[in-house]
């Protein structure tokens, strides 16, 4: 353990007072902003675009882990990279030519994550792990906020991390959906890097105060 990274999901927050929670993770002990970008096609919800990104991007002060669920996202490779993502996250299942997007996103000057839905396997990454920056496990179907946790991705973030090790693979682990204190303690044993925290931070009573201890049961 040690170095693990938390990131508040913005999906979460309160939409009518964005600049006053991006304010409360910059002031916290959080890692990054994750941002979900959801088009009502490729997951059966629309969260918000480039606009609003736009807006919270001009508070940010930490890196944003941009993670579009949406189809053909290399229409908007670019777009995200001069909105200013750090690290820009695409779908498996959404991409026809997956390495030709990660290059394409390294190209562009971010870090090239991939995530892979609940039910795909990690052999789909075996030809490219190398070439990633990040993996996004899916602990919940992906498309909305606040779902239990799928106990699966215990084994699945350990057969992924072996995986990785026998590439030589310098690839972070991220894993997002259902996390809570309960579980981040395991989840980081069990191979994550980096956490994505929404509702269980944004829901509580002191949500500077969850980040806080999402990092101290994580980081010893």
């Amino acid at each position: 353990m040690g170095n693990i990274k938390i990131a508040p999901s913005m999906l979460a927050a309160d939409f009518a007072n964005l600049e006053r929670d991006v304010r409360m993770v910059n002031q916290s002990e959080a890692d990054w902003f994750h941002m979900d970008i959801m088009d009502g096609v490729f997951v059966p919800n629309i969260s918000f675009g480039m606009p609003v990104l736009k807006a919270m991007v001009q508070h940010a002060k930490k890196p944003l882990d941009v993670h579009l669920m949406i189809v053909d996202p290399d229409r908007y490779i670019q777009t995200f990279a001069d909105l200013g993502a750090t690290v820009l996250t695409v779908h498996a299942e959404a991409c026809t030519h997956l390495h030709r997007t990660v290059q394409a996103i390294k190209a562009a000057g971010m870090k090239a994550g991939v995530a892979l839905n609940p039910h795909t396997p990690i052999s789909v990454l075996e030809e490219v792990i190398s070439d990633l920056d990040l993996i996004c496990i899916m602990s919940v179907n992906p498309g909305f906020g606040g779902q239990q946790f799928i106990e699966n991705t215990y084994d699945k973030v350990r057969r992924l991390r072996a995986l990785a090790n026998a590439k030589n693979a310098e690839v972070m682990i991220e894993i997002d959906g259902g996390v809570t204190s309960k579980n981040a303690a395991a989840l980081v044993q069990a191979g994550a890097d980096v956490l994505v925290a929404g509702s269980f931070v944004f829901k509580s009573e002191n949500p500077s105060g969850t980040i806080a201890d999402l990092h101290k049961i994580t980081n010893v």
